[in-house]
């Protein structure tokens, strides 16, 4: 579920400013010789070095730039690596891969925890520093069809994207393996150039994010994970917030999201066959497939965009004044044009504006159809009456939904609808999440940004969803969110890639994206 949107500039079309650098190692040449330290800094425009003491941020990113190849590897075996929750492929693998790169940065504890599904992962940094941060990262990635990529989704293939640089195109490039290893390429050259930690850290981490973590509770709330959590500030989840003109959205939340499957099939039902049947039989038999046709039918209005379950919506709550403030402005900043082509499409419902789109992206919950199968899909045709048909169903949450309440409403609702006979079956999923502005870890990621020449557009949540409600509810409490410089896209798409050397000054690649990392961590040390 992961990264699942995005608003603009991520077709992969050439932005490049004029006189965009040619490749990595003249950029950071050039910004070496205008650095007024001397250092060999790696620099976007406008950059300054904030929290960062400066002969610590020239030992750093010295240390970054002779460890590129140990990073851009580290990406590499990591994506090599299928760990696939939904197909149960190469999990294991997956889950000792990730804790032997927490050990080699320098996490100590690393605990395998056992749940009912994948296991999750425990691990501490104590620096000893004053504050305390919480990790976030997840292991699984979303399935993939070879014949749909341009290289194998599992070889991790460098490749040269025409205006934007070199990229790493696999499976979980952005989503999140990217994102991750880039973080953790900060922490060794934290360590690599002999610098202290400037924050201590608990980690968590899970194997089935992109099936709805139906387990993670269980290692949040594990009595030493829980009581290891209370001493965070906040908790973050790196990640590659850049567009191709460099400019960063932050969401101070996340829809929450149920992943549902529905099934109609004559045996339950007691009408139509119970195994697939000559079609000629239509005229006297019940259809499974048309009953589950039926049932998807009532659950929105007639043109499919606005859910119509009873009492679903009942807890939503109202857009704030500065909720609409803030999808004002960034409807004035933000391209229709590019987000439009970006996605493919015309025209939004209803034929709203631009800003009446964005209104309904952040507060409206969805329900939506991810798959129908029933029957005979193969080549040419074959007459026959199917005993079961299938829904794929995913339902965006808003605050103040919870996963629970929106299950049990749709329950109800096909069992008022005389459709109580189809089977509802939950596969995952969670609450909404939300964030101050004012919490240290927005204010840290907006300083930092801003400090490297980015003026943030800001949004009240992401459309799309992560499992931070552990973190944001009870009884934790604690802000949590996003943070990450650096550009990826195609997440659970096909040629999903990362940038690893950028050709745009404006947008960073993989080492300025580490350097991000390394000057969010002090300054989040030194934000109240």
């Amino acid at each position: 579920m992961g990264k699942e949107f995005e608003f603009e500039h991520q077709d992969g079309t050439a932005l490049v400013e004029a006189g965009a650098i040619g490749d990595r190692r003249t950029f950071l040449q050039g910004a070496a010789a205008t650095a007024a330290v001397g250092a060999a800094a790696l620099a976007l425009p406008g950059w300054t070095r904030g929290a960062v003491p400066a002969d610590d941020m020239a030992a750093i990113t010295a240390e970054i730039e002779k460890r590129h190849e140990e990073s851009v590897k580290r990406l590499q075996t990591w994506i090599r690596q299928p760990s696939i929750a939904a197909e149960n492929r190469g999990m294991a693998e997956g889950c000792e891969l990730t804790m032997n790169m927490l050990r080699e940065a320098g996490f100590t504890q690393v605990t395998k925890i056992p749940t009912d599904g994948q296991p999750g992962i425990f691990a501490t940094l104590d620096a000893g520093a004053p504050r305390t941060v919480g990790l976030y990262f997840m292991y699984d990635v979303k399935q993939a069809d070879p014949a749909e990529w341009s290289s194998p989704p599992f070889e991790a293939r460098l490749v040269d994207k025409p205006g934007l640089g070199k990229v790493l195109i696999g499976r979980g490039a952005v989503n999140q393996k990217g994102p991750e290893a880039t973080f953790l390429a900060a922490l060794h050259a934290m360590r690599g150039a002999g610098r202290k930690m400037p924050v201590n850290f608990v980690f968590v981490a899970e194997g089935e994010e992109e099936i709805g973590s139906p387990h993670f509770p269980q290692v949040v709330r594990k009595p030493e994970i829980a009581e290891a959590l209370k001493k965070c500030t906040s908790v973050y989840m790196p990640f590659a917030a850049q567009d191709l003109r460099g400019d960063v959205t932050v969401y101070l939340g996340a829809k929450g999201v149920v992943e549902l499957e529905l099934v109609s099939s004559g045996e339950r039902w007691g009408r139509g066959p119970k195994k697939d049947l000559h079609s000629s039989n239509k005229a006297r038999v019940d259809s499974p497939a048309w009953h589950l046709v039926e049932a998807l039918a009532s659950l929105v209005s007639p043109d499919g965009n606005d859910p119509v379950i009873e009492g679903f919506a009942a807890k939503v709550r109202p857009l704030s004044d500065a909720d609409k403030k803030m999808i004002a402005e960034a409807a004035r900043r933000l391209s229709e044009a590019d987000a439009k082509k970006l996605m493919g499409v015309d025209r939004w419902v209803h034929d709203v504006s631009w800003q009446e789109s964005l209104e309904l992206l952040d507060s409206r919950p969805t329900v939506n159809i991810e798959g129908l199968v029933g029957g005979y899909t193969g080549p040419g045709g074959k007459t026959i009456l199917p005993g079961r048909a299938v829904a794929k169903i995913d339902m965006r949450l808003v605050p103040d939904m919870t996963a629970m309440d929106s299950l049990a409403a749709l329950k109800e609702h096909l069992a008022k609808k005389g459709f109580g006979d189809i089977e509802v079956n939950m596969s995952g999923g969670y609450d909404p999440t939300s964030t101050p502005l004012d919490s240290s870890i927005i204010q840290a990621a907006i300083a930092v940004y801003k400090k490297n020449g980015i003026d943030p557009v800001m949004f009240p949540r992401l459309a799309g969803s992560w499992p931070g409600y552990v973190f944001t509810g009870d009884p934790l409490r604690l802000p949590a969110g996003h943070f990450g410089m650096g550009h990826g896209n195609g997440a659970h798409a096909p040629d999903e890639y990362y940038l690893i050397e950028s050709k745009n000054p404006k947008v960073a690649g993989i080492d300025l994206a580490t350097r991000s990392h390394v000057e969010f961590l002090y300054e989040i040390a030194q934000t109240s």
